[in-house]
């Protein structure tokens, strides 16, 4: 397809991204198309490995292309978020659980369905371009594609700070929040590619010292509050402007959801587990909560003036996330 580029290439699988122009950015026919390729390649003896990876310098894949899924919600169509979010949803645990090495290399914008393309594969590398963020809370939604399991194994109270404030992490903070695991000069990773494809064996792959970590030594203490309000109240006593700015500017309702969301994801077994949660919330998203607004204001509009209404009280997020019964997202095993 026009979007991707997916071929075989010696003893790999080559799956890359062809919309530099979009940043990359992920429709749904991509989501299956990927999907279906890994299971394609899943039991083929000639496929030792998978090397996913994107065109162009600015975005590895900056997110999910949202804008069909705004127009459906829009005209009261909500099946077309519903059967986006399912079907990548499905695909995000696809990558997570494959038996095979599956290497991510990530440039640029890593961000929303970006980070559930790359960010649970089996060896993620980054370079000095990459910036991988969460940033739902500013349309709205809340870190999808199975960012809550990322972001609640995140060391301390890391994922509540990315999770709530959207803030961008560079290679350094990437591999020490765990979302990715190696660091390589990106001038390098056309070489590595070829060599990893030309013998299938993942010892071609090998990193090196990654850039500094300024989150391994930022206080996130105002982070251990039970609520926004209460972490606000202590980030404005701490003084720390980088982390009120952007929770002043982001849903009161996605920030809520989020930090329960993170905070259940830790006890979760599988990212299945925490994809169902997510689930949950998208699928009522088009209908029930500022999706919608924050689409309009930073997408469509471009105005970056959302005027959020949706309830923030934890009735309402509990009601966000309570139980879909038979339209719960379901998995084979």
């Amino acid at each position: 397809m026009k979007d991707l580029d997916i071929r075989r290439d010696r003893n790999a699988g080559r799956i890359t991204l062809t919309r530099p122009q979009a940043l990359n950015a992920l429709t749904h026919e991509m989501a299956n198309a990927v999907h279906a390729a890994l299971d394609e390649w899943r039991d083929d003896p000639a496929v030792k490995l998978v090397i996913l990876d994107a065109e162009g310098d600015r975005a590895f894949c900056a997110g999910g292309d949202i804008a069909a899924v705004y127009h459906g919600g829009r005209e009261g169509d909500h099946g077309v978020g519903r059967r986006f979010f399912s079907d990548e949803y499905q695909m995000n645990a696809a990558i997570a659980d494959y038996p095979k090495p599956i290497v991510a290399f990530m440039q640029g914008f890593v961000m929303g369905g970006g980070v559930g393309l790359g960010g649970h594969a089996s060896h993620r590398v980054v370079g000095d371009t990459t910036q991988v963020a969460m940033p739902e809370s500013g349309i709205g939604l809340i870190p999808d594609v199975g960012g809550t399991w990322l972001l609640a194994r995140a060391p301390g109270r890391i994922g509540e700070y990315l999770g709530l404030t959207g803030a961008r992490m560079g290679a350094g903070d990437a591999i020490h929040a765990r979302f990715a695991d190696l660091y390589l000069p990106e001038a390098e990773w056309d070489a590595v590619k070829d060599r990893l494809a030309d013998t299938g064996d993942m010892a071609a792959l090998q990193g090196q010292t990654p850039p500094p970590a300024p989150l391994a030594t930022r206080d996130l203490s105002a982070y251990d509050a039970e609520t926004v309000a209460e972490i606000t109240a202590a980030l404005k006593d701490a003084g720390d402007e980088d982390s009120l700015k952007p929770i002043g500017r982001n849903s009161p309702q996605s920030m809520e959801a989020t930090l329960v969301m993170v905070r259940a994801a830790r006890n979760d077994a599988r990212v299945q587990d925490s994809l169902s949660r997510e689930y949950r919330f998208t699928h009522r998203a088009t209908e029930s909560s500022d999706f919608l607004e924050g689409v309009r204001a930073q997408i469509i509009d471009k105005d970056r003036k959302p005027k959020w209404s949706a309830p923030a009280d934890p009735d309402a997020v509990a009601a966000m996330l309570a139980d879909l019964g038979p339209q719960e997202l379901t998995w084979e095993n």
